[in-house]
């Protein structure tokens, strides 16, 4: 057994006295698999009278991974060395060898990825391309895609825990997962992903942004997908709280509460106390919403208007304000006017609302940011435009139709 402090590792000496008590002849060695020469050395090292038959390698690493916008070379290469240079460097170095079993641990950010680990993913994707191109030699490989394990690996982390579960991907039990490691190998199976997930949570954040057919033969999967909210309607006889309060409102006072309650709704789901955290004109996505937390919301406001809501509602809706316009579409048959989007047929609607969903990041890339943040802070000009925006409004409060209209006049002058 291998790692880069061998016996000196955390836990190592406990993991010896543990084997050798089921009676295995244990060997820790300090070695760096990623280190050519170390590993030719160590092989070179081994036993006669014990050749080596069998190899697993299930090194794991995710620190230092990052979006790809943010990831330096650096970083990707230190998070390929454990997982792509070193399993190389054991296929290459044992190409020639008798062995049993040739077995990587990858992972399911390989599978359905991880926009949060890139680096982590590709990795994992190599090993599993690995492994085919090693049964296209006649030599023995297999990788399995694991999900979170239980007890001991990478996602005991908390902070890692919490997040998978709330995704969907629940910790597996150690011993199953043994168990489903030694039937893939007596099945002869080449990749094979193992995991214990919640398809009612996975499902609809997985495809909230995108249709995918990657799960379509997976029965509860196929189920949670085309669970459209139909029984949250249907169970309950009597409209829920929210919905009868927005009935008794006029129009326009129907307008300004849908907003403040998907408003209030959004602040909710990402631990906000304050519903002035999504401010009404901002798009969610900037305001820290995923297709996790995008999922979680559609749930919120089924339940509290009792109606059938796909999981991409906050993608195809993407501000509180246009979101609250369909809902009242969707309520009572025409969208309610919201305080600061102008007439119901206004025909910039759609410019505003797709404004809206532009990262700052990306107008400042553009070279608008800055100006715009100049336009507000100013005073006004001598001529203003009719509808100009107050100069004293901060950036974060100002609406699509406000800078869209700062940005246009200042490229024009």
């Amino acid at each position: 057994m291998t790692s880069r402090r061998g016996p000196d590792a955390p836990g190592a000496a406990e993991l010896r006295a543990e084997l050798e008590a089921l009676g295995a002849r244990v060997t820790l060695a300090a070695c760096d698999v990623a280190d050519r020469a170390a590993l030719t050395a160590l092989l070179a090292d081994l036993p006669a009278d014990q050749p080596l038959s069998s190899v697993f390698h299930s090194a794991g690493v995710a620190d230092g991974d990052a979006p790809v916008a943010d990831l330096t070379l650096d970083q990707l290469d230190a998070l390929l060395r454990a997982k792509l240079t070193a399993a190389h460097h054991l296929h290459d170095l044992t190409a020639g060898r008798d062995l049993d079993a040739f077995v990587l641990f990858s992972s399911g950010a390989a599978v359905w990825g991880s926009g949060g680990q890139p680096g982590y993913a590709a990795a994992n994707a190599y090993l599993d391309a690995l492994a085919a191109h090693r049964r296209s030699l006649g030599l023995p490989g297999a990788s399995v895609a694991w999900g979170t394990w239980g007890e001991v690996g990478m996602a005991t982390v908390p902070e890692v825990h919490q997040r998978l579960h709330r995704q969907g991907v629940r910790a597996m039990a150690p011993d199953l997962a043994i168990g489903a490691l030694q039937q893939m190998l007596e099945d002869g199976d080449t990749t094979l992903a193992v995991t214990l997930m919640d398809w009612e949570a996975f499902a609809p954040s997985f495809t909230a942004g995108r249709p995918s057919a990657l799960f379509s033969t997976v029965p509860e999967a196929v189920r949670a997908l085309h669970d459209d909210g139909d029984a949250v309607a249907g169970d309950a006889p009597a409209a829920p709280p929210l919905r009868r309060h927005l009935e008794e409102l006029s129009a326009a006072e129907r307008g300004r509460a849908l907003v403040e309650a998907v408003r209030a709704e959004a602040s909710a789901t990402l631990g906000h106390a304050n519903p002035d955290a999504v401010p009404a004109g901002r798009a969610f996505r900037d305001v820290g919403f995923d297709s996790v937390t995008a999922v979680e919301l559609r749930n919120r406001l089924r339940a509290a208007l009792g109606l059938p809501l796909p999981a991409a509602l906050v993608f195809d809706h993407p501000t509180p304000t246009a979101l609250a316009g369909h809902l009242g579409t969707l309520l009572f048959g025409t969208a309610p006017e919201a305080p600061g989007t102008g007439r119901p047929d206004d025909p910039d609607a759609r410019i505003r609302e797709a404004l809206a969903t532009v990262p700052l990041g990306r107008l400042r890339k553009a070279g608008l940011l800055d100006m715009v943040l100049k336009l507000a802070d100013s005073e006004a000009t001598d001529d203003p435009a009719p509808e100009a925006a107050d100069p004293a409004e901060s950036l974060d409060d100002m609406d699509a139709e406000a800078l869209l209209r700062l940005a246009t006049e200042n490229s024009a002058n």
